[in-house]
């Protein structure tokens, strides 16, 4: 059996799959695993940051997690939480192979045009973007494509995965050409705790507080001062209205630009547990977007760990 855990800040997810990926259990908890424990033969982990050093699946070493350690301060409300996550499992499954799947990989093949910022030498090097979210919007958008009967391999999509936190990505020819989120999960579009793009020179007038009002404070809860999407659509008081008009503004913004690069656009793909699962938000972020009048729209259910496990027993 094929175990995946998406070990969280908030949630311990995990499902079981058998070899033919049919799901056969699910859960929230690491002690509802105890009853399986001797018929696990693969555990995948979602990681969410890999670095330049990660850009394939790593089978589990100590090696391998030491390394790991060094990018959570780079995504510190996931990558401690993965870790973490990643040893339990270790104690639990000791004779199971087990892999990290970054959420980076599918930005491995970003052009240097999108992936590089225009900084000096050394730091140009240094500091580049990563992507994340690409577990879920390579799912999602092959997925997608075939929903839409359209070949993946040939057809320009665009994905958004909407969620906790918020991102979207140009696809071309099965490729990814750019997305919305970069060294960090901090860049791109408004989520619910994170701010997303932002003038540099406030983060530097916020000093040390930055990480903390940047990465917990902002976006949807710094607007409304609440980050669930469901107790803010219910709502009719100006600044949830606000709220919602700012993160359907930034994401009609990122649709139109990635239209532009793509030069048009086969798919629009809506994933995540917002994007797929609230059909009002759908409603507000196509509003008047007269530029997907010949595009196909897709909604997909997010399902991160059926894409891990078909990736970890590709490579067993």
């Amino acid at each position: 059996m094929i175990l995946v855990i998406n070990a969280g800040s908030q949630t311990e997810k995990w499902k079981v799959f058998d070899v033919r990926f049919n799901l056969i259990q699910e859960g929230h908890s690491f002690r509802d695993l105890k009853s399986i424990k001797e018929k696990v033969d693969f555990v995948g982990h979602r990681v969410v940051h890999g670095g330049t050093e990660f850009i394939e699946p790593a089978r589990i070493t100590p090696q391998v997690l030491k390394g790991l350690k060094k990018y959570n301060r780079l995504a510190p409300l996931h990558n401690p939480y993965n870790i973490k996550g990643i040893k339990i499992a270790l104690g639990m499954f000791p004779k199971a192979a087990q892999y990290a799947v970054f959420d980076t990989e599918f930005y491995k093949t970003l052009p240097e045009v999108s992936s590089l910022y225009p900084l000096p030498g050394d730091l140009r090097k240094k500091y580049r973007k990563f992507g994340f979210h690409g577990i879920s919007h390579e799912y999602a958008s092959k997925e997608g494509a075939k929903k839409a009967s359209l070949d993946f391999n040939k057809s320009k999509i665009i994905s958004c995965h909407l969620g906790g936190g918020c991102s979207i990505t140009a696809i071309k020819n099965g490729k990814a050409i750019d997305t919305s989120m970069g060294f960090t999960p901090m860049e791109g579009l408004m989520m619910m705790t994170r701010a997303g793009d932002i003038d540099p020179g406030v983060a530097l007038k916020l000093g040390w507080r930055a990480n903390r009002i940047l990465n917990y404070e902002s976006g949807i809860k710094g607007i409304a001062g609440d980050s669930s999407m469901l107790n803010i659509l219910k709502r009719k008081d100006e600044k949830a209205m606000l709220a919602l008009n700012m993160f359907a503004y930034r994401i009609q913004k990122y649709i139109g630009a990635y239209f532009a690069i793509l030069g048009g656009c086969d798919l629009l793909v809506f994933t995540g547990v917002i994007g797929a699962g609230l059909a009002k938000t759908r409603n507000l972020i196509l509003k008047n977007l007269n530029i997907l009048k010949d595009t196909k729209i897709a909604i997909i259910p997010p399902n991160e760990e059926l894409a891990i496990a078909q990736k970890i027993y590709i490579i067993k």
